[in-house]
């Protein structure tokens, strides 16, 4: 998992038909938005014609991520790779007429980007798979044991061919909820995977079977109990593509990014795709700033781990590996004062990584009988230049020690 662990950083690609009506992938036909046989009339539409894997891999390397995972299969059964189980595939059953996933992988591996697959459990096209609706017309799974069985070879084949052919890094399972981890055979399944790849990583959507957790949209409250976690969280508010005028800003995406990296977890940000292959201009503007942002503090974000304990530091922070440094996260554009509590080890210096000026500190409350830290209070002058977070470094005499009692106490 240490790849993982210093990643910090993914981009989540949806691609599909439904970027040709830009409708909800799968879930449109599924909450009844539109006929299953309309849903699918999107396979003539699915041109990508402008589809260039070498710029999709810039834009993704250009953002600053380290790695990327792509929809091999979403729970509409349409395979973006020439799936020797079923002819409902980009290479059989679209204009596109090529397999999407072999391309992008072998671009993205030269710029050194870990290659995930995303693989949904489920396929509500598929005939041998059970009603997904409870008026649906398909069997009942136990019913008919086995059309089941023959369900459970296409999509272990499925999964099979994609090790195969494409050697995923990542797998990223979706959709485990309409099953036990039993009726999926999940330990199965990652025994095989990890049987032909043994350094690659399953996210938490097998059924229990998984190396990490994958929270999606909402940023939790508190930090995960869990040793590695990933946001997955959209530029706006879908998906796939779709005609989205609701894009997350720059400065909205950098906070939550430096949120997600200060609780010990990644963000795996999405990007959909339109239908002929391009990428929407505002995805790449979005993806630009964030890699641009990235890029003036690497420091403070690849080879840290999580950052102070809440109610040390009212924002974003992160702890070098070795304990030496610690990095704030304040607002950038305007004078502003930080506070730090509980600081027991002693500074070093103090440095703005954006232009590398030393800052002062002011300490207050310190009571020299008493081994309870006084509180920093950091004046940072106005930065003109940086329209989003900036980063403060704080470089230690020794290794972090932070005060975590009650106070002194009181005599009456």
């Amino acid at each position: 998992m240490q790849w993982f662990e210093d990643a910090k950083l993914g981009i989540f690609i949806h691609q599909g038909i439904y970027a040709v009506n830009g409708i909800d992938e799968s879930w449109s036909f599924h909450n009844r938005l539109i006929r299953h046989s309309d849903y699918m009339k999107q396979l003539t539409g699915f041109t990508m014609a402008k589809y260039k894997p070498s710029e999709w891999a810039d834009v993704i390397k250009n953002s600053g991520a380290k790695y990327a995972v792509i929809t091999t299969k979403h729970h509409d059964g349409v395979a973006l790779y020439h799936s020797r189980l079923s002819r409902l595939n980009t290479v059989d059953t679209t204009p596109a007429g090529k397999d999407i996933i072999q391309p992008l992988f072998q671009e993205l591996r030269q710029r050194k980007i870990k290659c995930g697959a995303y693989y949904s459990l489920i396929d509500w096209t598929h005939w041998d798979y059970p009603g997904f609706l409870k008026d649906s017309s398909k069997y009942i799974l136990k019913q008919e044991p086995e059309r089941w069985k023959r369900f459970l070879n296409f999509y272990q084949g499925q999964i099979q061919e994609i090790n195969q052919q494409f050697k995923p890094d990542l797998w990223w399972f979706d959709g485990d909820w309409e099953h036990s981890a039993d009726e999926w055979q999940a330990e199965s399944v990652r025994k095989r995977i990890l049987a032909m790849n043994p350094d690659a990583i399953i996210n938490g959507r097998l059924s229990g079977y998984g190396d990490y957790e994958t929270p999606e949209q909402n940023f939790p409250v508190s930090r995960p109990p869990f040793p590695w976690w990933e946001l997955c969280m959209t530029s706006n508010d879908h998906w796939g593509y779709q005609a989205d005028s609701n894009w997350k800003t720059p400065d909205e995406l950098i906070r939550i990014f430096a949120d997600v990296i200060s609780n010990g977890g990644n963000l795996l940000l999405d990007m959909g795709p339109k239908a002929d292959g391009s990428i929407p201009e505002k995805q790449k503007y979005l993806l630009n700033e964030l890699g641009a942002w990235i890029r003036r503090y690497e420091e403070a974000i690849f080879s840290t781990k999580a950052g102070l304990p809440l109610g040390h530091f009212y924002g974003p922070s992160t702890i070098s590996k070795d304990s030496m440094n610690i990095y704030l996260f304040v607002s950038g554009g305007s004078k502003t004062n930080a506070i730090l509590k509980g600081l027991s080890s002693e500074i070093e210096d103090i440095e703005n990584l954006y232009n590398h000026r030393k800052i002062k500190t002011k300490v207050v409350g310190k009571i020299s009988w008493s081994p309870v830290p006084g509180i920093h209070f950091f004046d940072i002058p106005a930065e003109s230049y940086e329209p989003y977070l900036q980063v403060i470094r704080i470089r230690l005499k020794n290794k972090l020690k932070l005060y975590r009692g009650q106070g002194g106490l009181f005599e009456k």
